[in-house]
């Protein structure tokens, strides 16, 4: 069978080989860029590397300043500051340095060590390079660059953006907190509520799980190549290297784990990851439920002047925001699942499953935050169509049902006669019925109630049957 001719010409460029500015292969680093960009200085391959040499630069000046090797001598203050200038001078030619140099090491650890290497002469260092990468192991340097990493892009990034949501979700939740709302559980008309009361839930459920990613232990090690420090033994046996690397990772503003392989275990990684994504679930449901208020017209969206909502149709302004957000947090959630479940196993002392793994660590936070900024988009344009709210109430009074054979159990209870199967009376009022004011009226002045149960139920509307939902707002503080 002959191939099928190709509909692209054969003869076209090569994308992939322009010069110039690089082409991007994914989303983030393409059209989404500005949004995810704060994380690059966390989370991408450079700053892994800069953080790298950070770890390795004040590990150097760790063993010097507690002269944890004999004869080791001290730093002046101009050498310890150059030391770390290493690190606050970091920069593109540096990335471009460290390249070259990792193509004939084939190692990127190594690369830094010899980095840094490089720059002890010009500090008059030159007699302490072997102290450079001293006991460690790659793994030493990974972990805690990984964790400092981490640390970063949800403390300074992902944490605040995701903060700025959530108390955007609650000052809408504060303003409308007595708007009132027809509930709609299975999809059918139910127990008004009130919007605010609605979006308070939305806010107060992604507000607990933002409290214990805050409350995250970001956990290091630095104990050589299986975690027993055996070569810091046999190099310096008078040293207390426990002590040595507790303090030293503590310094570092990180929890110290004490037992570890090759590796640190990556568990407290897999316990955010799982925070994470579960919030990105939740924010989902937000996604949906908003979407769904749209559709029905519970909130009209803002148009965007010049921007066109439908190529064909222009009266349309579609609820893109929200659609792009689950989608981005349908893929986050995958990878933040997929990076849990794969860190926490290690095949005996060491694999590097977790290399090529946490690589994916940076596009697991970036469709999150991408997420995040489309949400806080949406809902900037969104209005509250306060009289579809009114006449959707007004259209089902049958919700009453419920309230009116509550109180006859009430009335049963306080003796009051003619009370009984007020269940059964209601279904056979309401099921499958539309009830209009007048006929629900009717039907309670028929019943024999009390003065005091009469009147309250002749005052009810559906607008006002929804309890102390606007109050229950109050527990966003």
């Amino acid at each position: 069978m002959a191939d099928s001719p190709s509909r692209i010409p054969s003869g076209r460029l090569s994308l992939a080989a322009s010069e110039g500015r690089p082409i991007a292969l994914g989303p983030l680093d393409g059209r989404y860029r500005p949004t995810v960009a704060p994380l690059v200085d966390y989370l991408s391959e450079a700053a892994l590397n800069r953080d790298r040499v950070a770890v390795e630069v004040e590990w150097f000046i760790h063993l010097v300043k507690n002269s944890v090797l004999p004869d080791v001598g001290s730093l002046t203050e101009s050498q310890a500051a150059g030391l770390r200038r290493i690190v606050t001078e970091f920069d593109a030619d540096s990335v471009a340095e460290l390249a070259e140099i990792e193509a004939v090491t084939v190692h990127d650890v190594k690369a830094v060590e010899y980095y840094i290497g490089r720059r002890l002469e010009g500090l008059g260092l030159t007699r302490l390079t072997a102290l450079v990468h001293f006991g460690c192991t790659s793994e030493d340097i990974n972990n805690l660059s990984y964790a400092l990493g981490i640390k970063g892009a949800v403390e300074n990034v992902w944490l605040p953006d995701a903060r700025a949501l959530v108390e955007q979700i609650a000052e809408m939740a504060r303003a409308n907190r007595d708007e009132p709302m027809l509930s709609r559980t299975h999809g059918q008309p139910a127990t008004p509520t009130s919007l605010g009361k609605e979006l308070a839930v939305m806010a107060h459920r992604l507000g607990r799980q933002l409290d214990r990613i805050a409350k995250t232990e970001y956990l290091g090690k630095i104990n050589g190549a299986t975690g027993d420090y055996a070569a810091h033994v046999a190099s310096v046996p008078s040293a207390d290297w426990e002590k040595v690397s507790e303090s030293f990772v503590e310094g570092l503003g990180l929890t110290w784990n004490p037992l570890t392989t090759q590796i640190e275990s990556h568990d407290w990684q897999a316990e955010l990851y799982a925070d994470m994504a579960r919030f990105n679930r939740i924010l989902h449901n937000v996604c949906t439920d908003i979407w769904s208020y749209i559709s029905i017209g519970y909130f009209k969206q803002v148009p965007v002047a010049g921007a066109t909502g439908s190529s064909t149709m222009p009266h349309k302004v579609n609820p893109i925001r929200f659609e792009n957000a689950e989608a981005n947090l349908e893929i986050s959630s995958a990878l933040l699942d997929t990076l849990g479940a794969t860190l926490v196993t290690s095949r005996w002392q060491r694999d590097l499953t977790d290399s090529s793994s946490q690589r994916n660590i940076g596009v697991a936070f970036g469709h999150s935050l991408l997420a995040i900024s489309n949400v806080a988009k949406g809902l900037e344009r969104l209005d509250v169509a306060s009289d579809v709210l009114a006449e959707d109430l007004d259209a089902n009074w049958e919700v009453l049902a419920e309230a009116i054979q509550m109180v006859m159990r009430a009335e049963a209870v306080a003796g009051v006669p003619g009370m009984d199967n007020p269940y059964e009376r209601l279904k056979e009022l309401t099921r499958g019925h539309r009830v209009d004011a007048d006929r629900m009226k009717e039907f309670v002045s028929g019943l024999g109630l009390s003065a005091d149960a009469e009147a309250r139920l002749l005052a009810l509307t559906p607008a006002t049957y929804n309890g102390i939902a606007g109050k229950l707002v109050d527990h966003l503080g």
